[in-house]
Protein backbone atom coordinates (compact mmCIF):
# COMPACT_ATOMS: atom_id res chain seq x y z
CA UNK A 1 0.00 0.00 0.00
CA UNK A 2 1.13 3.47 -0.73
CA UNK A 3 1.37 6.26 1.82
CA UNK A 4 -1.60 8.02 0.26
CA UNK A 5 -3.86 4.97 0.76
CA UNK A 6 -2.82 4.68 4.42
CA UNK A 7 -3.63 8.32 5.11
CA UNK A 8 -7.17 7.98 3.80
CA UNK A 9 -8.16 5.11 6.12
CA UNK A 10 -9.56 5.83 9.63
CA UNK A 11 -10.98 8.90 11.33
CA UNK A 12 -9.36 12.25 11.89
CA UNK A 13 -8.89 13.50 15.43
CA UNK A 14 -11.54 16.18 14.84
CA UNK A 15 -14.12 13.54 13.91
CA UNK A 16 -13.34 11.50 17.03
CA UNK A 17 -13.53 14.57 19.31
CA UNK A 18 -16.81 15.62 17.70
CA UNK A 19 -18.39 12.20 18.31
CA UNK A 20 -17.17 12.20 21.92
CA UNK A 21 -18.55 15.71 22.48
CA UNK A 22 -21.97 14.70 21.14
CA UNK A 23 -21.97 11.57 23.37
CA UNK A 24 -21.00 13.69 26.40
CA UNK A 25 -23.81 16.13 25.63
CA UNK A 26 -26.34 13.28 25.49
CA UNK A 27 -25.11 11.86 28.81
CA UNK A 28 -25.24 15.31 30.37
CA UNK A 29 -28.86 15.79 29.29
CA UNK A 30 -29.80 12.39 30.74
CA UNK A 31 -28.12 13.10 34.08
CA UNK A 32 -29.80 16.51 34.32
CA UNK A 33 -33.26 15.11 33.54
CA UNK A 34 -32.96 12.02 35.76
CA UNK A 35 -33.18 13.75 39.19
CA UNK A 36 -36.24 15.74 38.09
CA UNK A 37 -37.90 12.53 36.93
CA UNK A 38 -37.06 10.82 40.23
CA UNK A 39 -38.48 13.79 42.20
CA UNK A 40 -41.66 13.57 40.18
CA UNK A 41 -41.97 9.84 40.88
CA UNK A 42 -41.41 10.38 44.62
CA UNK A 43 -44.05 13.13 44.63
CA UNK A 44 -46.51 10.78 42.95
CA UNK A 45 -45.75 8.15 45.59
CA UNK A 46 -46.30 10.72 48.36
CA UNK A 47 -49.65 11.73 46.87
CA UNK A 48 -50.62 8.05 46.76
CA UNK A 49 -49.58 7.72 50.42
CA UNK A 50 -51.85 10.64 51.30
CA UNK A 51 -54.73 8.93 49.50
CA UNK A 52 -54.07 5.67 51.36
CA UNK A 53 -53.99 7.45 54.72
CA UNK A 54 -57.15 9.35 53.85
CA UNK A 55 -58.82 6.03 53.02
CA UNK A 56 -57.60 4.58 56.32
CA UNK A 57 -59.16 7.49 58.23
CA UNK A 58 -62.45 7.10 56.35
CA UNK A 59 -62.48 3.38 57.03
CA UNK A 60 -61.69 3.93 60.70
CA UNK A 61 -64.49 6.49 60.96
CA UNK A 62 -66.93 4.07 59.34
CA UNK A 63 -65.98 1.25 61.68
CA UNK A 64 -66.05 3.44 64.80
CA UNK A 65 -69.16 5.60 64.35
CA UNK A 66 -70.20 5.17 67.99
CA UNK A 67 -67.12 6.99 69.25
CA UNK A 68 -66.15 10.58 68.56
CA UNK A 69 -62.45 9.87 69.15
CA UNK A 70 -59.97 10.06 66.30
CA UNK A 71 -57.55 7.26 65.47
CA UNK A 72 -53.96 7.58 66.60
CA UNK A 73 -51.04 7.65 64.20
CA UNK A 74 -50.16 4.10 65.30
CA UNK A 75 -53.65 2.82 64.51
CA UNK A 76 -53.58 4.42 61.07
CA UNK A 77 -50.04 3.13 60.47
CA UNK A 78 -51.13 -0.44 61.24
CA UNK A 79 -54.17 -0.16 58.99
CA UNK A 80 -52.27 1.40 56.07
CA UNK A 81 -49.53 -1.22 56.36
CA UNK A 82 -52.02 -4.10 56.42
CA UNK A 83 -54.00 -2.80 53.45
CA UNK A 84 -51.27 -1.65 51.08
CA UNK A 85 -47.89 -2.35 52.63
CA UNK A 86 -47.51 1.43 53.02
CA UNK A 87 -44.77 2.24 55.53
CA UNK A 88 -44.99 6.03 55.48
CA UNK A 89 -44.84 7.76 58.86
CA UNK A 90 -48.32 8.89 59.90
CA UNK A 91 -49.13 11.46 62.57
CA UNK A 92 -52.45 12.70 63.88
CA UNK A 93 -52.36 16.33 65.00
CA UNK A 94 -54.66 18.12 67.38
CA UNK A 95 -57.86 19.52 65.90
CA UNK A 96 -57.56 23.10 64.72
CA UNK A 97 -59.70 25.66 66.53
CA UNK A 98 -59.85 28.56 64.08
CA UNK A 99 -60.07 29.31 60.37
CA UNK A 100 -56.88 30.24 58.51
CA UNK A 101 -54.65 28.13 60.74
CA UNK A 102 -51.27 27.79 59.06
CA UNK A 103 -49.43 24.48 59.48
CA UNK A 104 -46.10 23.34 58.09
CA UNK A 105 -46.11 20.19 56.00
CA UNK A 106 -43.64 17.66 57.34
CA UNK A 107 -41.20 15.94 55.00
CA UNK A 108 -41.72 12.17 54.63
CA UNK A 109 -44.65 12.23 57.07
CA UNK A 110 -48.36 12.30 56.38
CA UNK A 111 -50.17 14.35 59.02
CA UNK A 112 -53.93 14.11 59.61
CA UNK A 113 -55.66 17.20 60.99
CA UNK A 114 -59.08 16.30 62.46
CA UNK A 115 -61.99 18.70 62.06
CA UNK A 116 -60.19 20.63 59.32
CA UNK A 117 -60.37 21.28 55.60
CA UNK A 118 -57.76 22.52 53.13
CA UNK A 119 -57.71 26.17 52.17
CA UNK A 120 -54.44 27.49 50.69
CA UNK A 121 -51.27 25.58 49.88
CA UNK A 122 -48.17 27.74 49.49
CA UNK A 123 -44.88 26.91 47.80
CA UNK A 124 -42.96 27.18 51.07
CA UNK A 125 -44.44 24.03 52.60
CA UNK A 126 -47.08 25.99 54.50
CA UNK A 127 -50.70 24.86 54.32
CA UNK A 128 -53.58 26.98 55.55
CA UNK A 129 -56.45 25.00 57.04
CA UNK A 130 -59.99 26.08 57.85
CA UNK A 131 -62.13 24.70 60.62
CA UNK A 132 -64.30 21.82 59.44
CA UNK A 133 -67.11 19.68 60.77
CA UNK A 134 -66.52 16.91 63.32
CA UNK A 135 -66.23 14.28 60.56
CA UNK A 136 -64.00 16.28 58.21
CA UNK A 137 -60.22 16.01 58.16
CA UNK A 138 -57.28 17.27 56.13
CA UNK A 139 -54.34 15.08 55.22
CA UNK A 140 -51.10 17.02 54.64
CA UNK A 141 -47.58 16.17 53.44
CA UNK A 142 -44.66 17.88 51.73
CA UNK A 143 -43.64 17.36 48.11
CA UNK A 144 -40.10 17.67 46.76
CA UNK A 145 -40.91 19.59 43.62
CA UNK A 146 -41.36 23.32 43.94
CA UNK A 147 -38.88 23.58 46.83
CA UNK A 148 -40.99 21.77 49.37
CA UNK A 149 -44.51 22.57 48.30
CA UNK A 150 -47.18 21.35 50.67
CA UNK A 151 -49.89 18.96 49.52
CA UNK A 152 -53.29 18.84 51.17
CA UNK A 153 -56.19 16.44 50.63
CA UNK A 154 -59.41 16.88 52.57
CA UNK A 155 -62.41 14.69 53.05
Amino acid sequence: MSKQELKQKGFTIIEVVLVLAIAALIFLMVFIALPALQRSQRDTARKNDVSIVSGAVSSWQGNNRATSAWPTGTQLQEYATSVSGNTTDIAVAAAITADNTEVTAADATVTVYPKAKCDVVSASGKVTLDKGSTRQYATVTMLESGNGTGYCLDA
